[in-house]
């Protein structure tokens, strides 16, 4: 059952209960609904009765008259509560009075189903038909029912389009801003959508960008977009290895293929059968290793060092880089052929000083994942230290940054992140807790 208690609903119920006082004359009148858990009655709106006390009573379901009359369906009069033990006298002030009290309970029911009850307190009078009371409360209660089941509907109708509108942003969330990427910033926005159009399909990727800016995160978040997800994602760290040994890393090799070669080894292209070959630094790259792994774009076949077995690539190929490839295809570092085979959907990484905007967003990630792995209790950067980030240019882009927190939280013993928490690259004349007016920074930063 939705809950109903809105302030328009409550006034409109007030309004009821000031009726029947001057129409009947009632000493105390109650509104009651159930919870939305249908555990307890709770007073919706009360006439004689200060909001304080009237939060502050509850009634199981099923307890007392009034719990009876829900669980029952039908109505209960008590012409005086001083001889009824069922009462339960909650308020604690009926049996003390010096009059004698009437009780008329009626149930408000959408259909067959009680949702609340309609209860008044009035003097006794051997005169007043109670059951002419019960009568008109009966016709009320029906009335109070079809506002709250319009209300419900009306509840319904919207608690269904907010679940619809965060499922859809939700998708859109999952579609253009893939897990473990952050930033709302234009920039990354069409990243995101880069991602998005790609991820489907097998076409090769060359992500391209500065130390730092993320590609291996974008390298991953395609894979896992991908029909090859459940398959592997092996990386190469081209720029890691030398020469001599790119080819074997690559390719694998037989046993005997060379001096250090004790035993048969797969190669990274086979470990990536199914999944994906993420190329890190493919700039790198030596031009004999090249040519073979244009082979494997062009045919999708290779063969290991020392064996003329060919082997079928069932891999998608990502690359990445932070080099000039034009200037290296015009110095001749670079293949030509090669460089046009990789370059089909080139991924484009801002560096972090072109997305200030998303900053403070990283900023609060990092503070947050390194406060939990240090178990510090680090809430706040200080408005000076904020000014001080916005206004650096960050060379070493979001990996400097994640460095830059994890320092600073580990510093911190006030649970803020000052500015001479930073390192000294960042500790300009603004790193004294005093700014100017003006600056991006004057706003306070606090990690809820």
């Amino acid at each position: 059952m939705l809950a109903i208690g809105a302030g328009q609903q409550r006034s409109t119920l007030a309004e009821i209960l000031d009726v029947l006082d001057s129409e009947l004359g009632m000493r105390r009148g109650t509104i009651m609904l159930l919870s939305p858990d249908e555990q307890e009655l709770r007073i919706e709106v009360a006439h004689d009765l200060a909001d304080g006390r009237r939060r502050n009573i509850r009634y199981a379901a099923g307890e007392g008259i009034t719990g009876q009359v829900i669980r029952t369906g039908r109505p209960a009069v008590v012409p005086k509560i001083s001889q009824e033990p069922a009462f339960l006298d909650h308020l604690h002030e009926r049996r003390k009075s010096s009059e004698e009290i009437s009780y008329i309970c009626v149930p408000i029911a959408v259909g067959n189903e009680a949702i609340g009850a309609l209860s008044i307190d009035r003097v006794f009078d051997e005169a007043v038909s109670l059951d002419e009371d019960v009568r008109v409360l009966s016709i009320i209660a029906s009335m109070i029912a079809n506002d709250v089941k319009a209300r419900q509907a009306l509840a319904t109708e919207r608690e269904a389009l907010e679940e619809e509108n965060l499922r859809l942003r939700h998708q859109l969330a999952d579609t253009f801003r893939p897990e473990n990427i952050i930033g709302n910033s234009k920039t990354m926005r069409e990243v995101y959508r880069a991602i998005h159009q790609v991820a489907p399909t097998d076409t090769t990727v060359l992500i391209r960008g500065e130390s730092g800016t993320g590609k291996e995160l974008v390298a991953h978040a395609i894979h896992y977009s991908s029909p090859r997800a459940n398959g592997p994602f092996v990386k190469v760290n081209c720029a890691a290895l030398s020469e001599s040994l790119m080819e074997s890393e690559l390719f694998g090799h037989e046993k005997g293929a060379f001096t250090s070669a004790i035993e048969t080894r797969r190669g990274r292209i086979e470990e990536a059968e199914g999944g994906t070959l993420f190329l890190d630094e493919i700039g790198e790259f030596s031009l004999p290793t090249q040519v073979k792994l244009l082979g494997v774009l062009q045919d999708r076949q290779y063969e290991r060092v020392g064996s003329s077995k060919t082997f079928k690539a069932n891999v998608r190929i990502i690359t990445a880089t932070n080099r000039d490839l034009e200037k290296a295809l015009t110095d001749k570092e670079f293949r030509q052929d090669l460089y046009y085979r990789i370059n089909v959907f080139p991924i484009l990484l801002p560096p972090l000083r072109d997305r200030k905007d998303d900053l403070l967003l990283l900023a609060d990630c990092f503070v947050e994942r390194y406060r939990q792995r240090m178990s510090k209790d680090v809430r706040r950067i200080s408005t000076p230290a904020i000014n001080m980030m916005v206004a650096y240019h960050w060379p070493g882009n979001v990996r400097e940054l994640e460095n830059c927190i994890e320092r600073a939280v580990l510093l911190s013993t006030d649970g803020v992140i000052h500015g001479h928490h930073l390192p000294p690259t960042l500790q300009t004349s603004d790193a004294s807790d005093t700014i100017g007016e003006g600056t991006l920074a004057a706003v306070s930063y606090t990690h809820l």
